[in-house]
Formats: structure tokens, sequence, C-alpha cells
């Protein structure tokens, strides 16, 4: 199947080629890139439901200048992020009316200034979690139409940065580490207490993780690699791991145990692939693409890469974005 590529040129997004089998093969009304940035708060939503046509739309946020974690949900047409400036979950309406390729800004609620830094966010139904890599502690707010409610905290013995949830269990990555853990039955952790994770593994090849997204369709998981963090060759050394038939080989991992690289993962790094801080992931089921959001290269990159993809191998997408922190992809096929 082609592909969608977007190219940066001159500043500008362009988009090149354009067949029917692109990247929604024709079949979505909406598949949407969200990208939010550390750097000027807005949140940029890359449409692809034409990919003859695809456009970028700028949606501002007032008060907010440091965004991270963004989840779009198509049941309330809400967009929901973490505000690092105002400390807050915010959420946002009427989303879908606003993706029309041009600028307009936010209409938002904001919720209990809690968080120190938060990094991710994961729903569950009306139950929103945040990770806070300040803290080590897991948020969980209630949701009644836009308004939050903080439930419980849970404080985790490891440093915290993506989360997601694959049906009532959280995935996190273990920050500082080349570990993945996983909480089981999460929400059932209902009062403020202190919570292990039900399994904690290695991910062998990986220096520092940050990023992940699995998809249970595809039964595929990410991991992003930043590497060193800082100092010469920071902004060039990232990469990421793309783990096939995940649960089996999760499963078969004992806890504390390491998931080889050889035969068990696929590794994507180079000076080609422009992953220097790849900080936060997500995937689209129907084209197979992995999208990354970069925060060094370049000074903040959002790349896409198709899943096939191996060793140092250059970006299918790849469009510069300011202080990019983190990424999201919704399709309704």
């Amino acid at each position: 199947m082609n592909k969608l590529t977007l190219a940066l040129l001159a500043g500008a997004v362009t988009f090149i080629s354009c067949n029917d089998d692109d990247l929604n093969d024709g079949n979505n009304n909406r598949a949407e890139l969200y990208a939010t940035s550390n750097t000027n708060g807005a949140v940029t939503v890359y449409d692809f439901a034409n990919a003859s046509s695809a456009t970028t739309t700028t949606l501002n946020v007032t008060a907010s200048t440091d965004n991270e974690g963004i989840v779009y949900d198509n049941r309330t047409d809400q967009l929901i992020f973490a505000s690092r400036t105002l400390g807050s979950v915010v959420i946002a309406t009427n989303i879908a009316d606003q993706i029309n390729g041009t600028v307009s800004t936010l209409t938002t609620n904001v919720g209990p200034s809690n968080l120190s830094s938060p990094r991710s966010i994961a729903i569950n139904g009306d139950f929103i979690v945040v990770a806070d890599n300040a803290s080590n502690q897991l948020f969980i707010y209630q949701r009644s139409g836009t308004t939050l409610t903080l439930r419980n905290t849970v404080s985790v013995i490891i440093a915290l940065w993506q989360i997601q949830f694959s049906g009532n269990d959280l995935y996190a990555v273990v920050d500082q580490t080349n570990n993945l853990a996983v909480f089981q039955n999460f929400l059932n952790n209902s009062t403020n207490a202190a919570v292990a994770p039900s399994k904690q593994i290695a991910i062998e090849g990986i220096t520092r993780t940050h990023g992940l997204v699995y998809n249970s369709e595809d039964d595929i998981m990410i991991l992003t690699d930043i590497g060193a963090a800082t100092g010469a060759g920071a902004d060039t050394d990232g990469g990421f791991h793309i783990i096939s038939n995940f649960t089996s080989k999760f499963n078969a991992v004992a806890n504390g145990g390491t998931l080889a690289l050889a035969n068990n993962q696929v590794r994507v790094a180079g000076t080609a692939t422009f992953l220097g801080n790849p900080v936060a992931a997500a995937y689209d089921a129907q084209t197979n693409t992995i999208f990354i959001a970069e925060r060094a290269n370049a000074g903040g990159r959002v790349l896409g890469f198709d899943s096939s993809a191996s060793g140092n191998v250059a970006p299918r997408i790849n469009n510069q974005l300011a202080g990019a922190s983190t990424v999201f992809f919704y399709a309704n096929n």
C-alpha cells in the first residue's frame, strides 16, 4: 500500500502523492493526527481525511504555552490534554467542526491544579489518568461533561512518561530506564495508595524509553528510545523499537526479565531517521503508520514511518513542529 508522504519545503507543509489507497484507503471520513507543543501551547492537527488535499489546522490554547499528553474522545467530541503551564487537565469541546485547515482558539474547561509535571494522558470511559513525572504519581480523574473531579492518586515506585490503556490494563514506560511496566485492572485502585506494577520487564537495545503506543488490532507495540537526553549527538541518537506479536512475547518474559532484541524486536535509528529525542508515539492501524513526536532534532518534528521500517531509514512523513511533545491519532474506520 502506498502511503501519503509529508515533506518539509521552505517552512511549509507540502503533501505529496495521492492514490485512492493512500493514507486512509478512501474508507475514513476522518483521519487526524493531533500534536502538542512545549513551546507555543497550540495543538496542531494534521487532517488526512482527503489524501489528495491534506490540511493543517492550528488550535490555539489561551493561557497555556506548554502542553503535553493529548487524547481525542470521539464519543464526546472532546480534546483532552495536560497543561504544564497550569498544572491541570484541559478539556476542549466541539473539535470536529474546527478541523478545517484554519487557525482558531479552543474553548476550554480547566480542571483542578494538582499536577507538577504531567507527561501523558490515558482515558478509559469517563476516567482520565495522568502520568506526572515529577511526583511519580498517576492522577485518576472522573469526568462529567467537561467537569473533572480528582477521584484518587496512585503513587508508584517508577518514574513515569507515556501511558496507555489496553482494555483495563495500563501500560507505562519507566523513565530513566529501558523498562516497560503494566498495571493490571488499574482503575480498581480506587483509593490513595502506593501501587507496584503487576509486571515490569526490560527492553534490550533501548537506552532510555519515553514513548509508547500499543495497538491490539495489529498486536503491535512501539517504544521510543531518546538515547542521551543532552550533550553532543543528543539530537541524532534516538530511535524506536517495533515489537510485533507483542502479547505472546511480553507474556513469555518473566517479571523482572528482559525481552531480547534479536528475533523479537526491530530497531529504527540512525542519522537518516531524524530521531534524537522521540518523546511520544502514535499508530494508524489502517495504513500501518507509526507517528513520532521528535523533540530535539531541529527543535521539534512530527515524523511518520511505515511499520515495516527497520534500521537507518528516512521517515515518510517529516514536518517541523517547534516543541513537539505528544501525538495522538484518530480515525473513524
